[in-house]
C-alpha cells in the first residue's frame, strides 16, 4: 500500500493547515517557516494594539512579529498579556518583515513561557530524532 505524501502544491484551497509552533528567535530568514504563506503558531506578550488597524505587536525576548488581527471578531486583547495565534505569514511588497494573518487567537495569560520554550526544544528535538528514524529505516 503506497503512503500518500503531503504536498502544498497539489493542497486543495480549502483545506487548513495546522500551525506549525515556532518561536519568535526561531523566526528568521533562514528559518524554513520564514515563507510566504506559511502556517504558523506563535506565542509572545502583547505590546501593542492599534483597534483602527487590527494590528497587534507580541515581543519574546528581544523578538517581534506583527499580528493581523481582523478576522478575529471576538478575542479580547488587552496591552501587556500573553497571546497565542495561528495563522498565516505574509510579505507585504516593500517590506523584509513579514505579518502573521491571525485566524485564531487565545490568551495564554500565566504560562510559564521559560517552561514552554523548554517544552518546545524538546518537541524540535523528538521530531528531528523521528525523521532522522524514518530515514534510516
Amino acid at each position: 500500500m503506497e503512503e500518500e505524501v503531503y504536498d502544498p502544491i497539489e493542497e486543495e484551497p480549502h483545506t487548513i493547515r495546522h500551525g506549525v509552533l515556532v518561536s519568535l528567535d526561531d523566526l528568521t530568514p533562514s528559518s524554513p517557516h520564514f515563507t510566504d504563506g506559511s502556517s504558523i503558531r506563535v506565542t509572545g506578550k502583547l505590546k501593542e494594539y492599534h483597534l483602527e488597524t487590527s494590528t497587534a505587536l507580541i515581543i519574546d525576548g528581544g523578538y517581534q512579529l506583527k499580528i493581523n488581527t481582523e478576522q478575529m471578531n471576538e478575542l479580547n486583547i488587552q496591552v501587556g498579556f500573553t497571546y497565542q495565534f495561528i495563522g498565516e505569514l505574509v510579505f507585504r511588497p516593500n517590506s523584509s518583515e513579514p505579518v502573521l494573518q491571525a485566524r485564531v487567537g487565545r490568551n495564554v495569560d500565566g504560562i510559564d513561557l521559560n517552561l514552554y520554550k523548554k517544552s518546545l526544544k524538546l518537541l524540535k528535538r523528538f521530531q528531528a530524532d523521528n525523521m532522522r528514524e524514518e530515514t534510516t529505516t
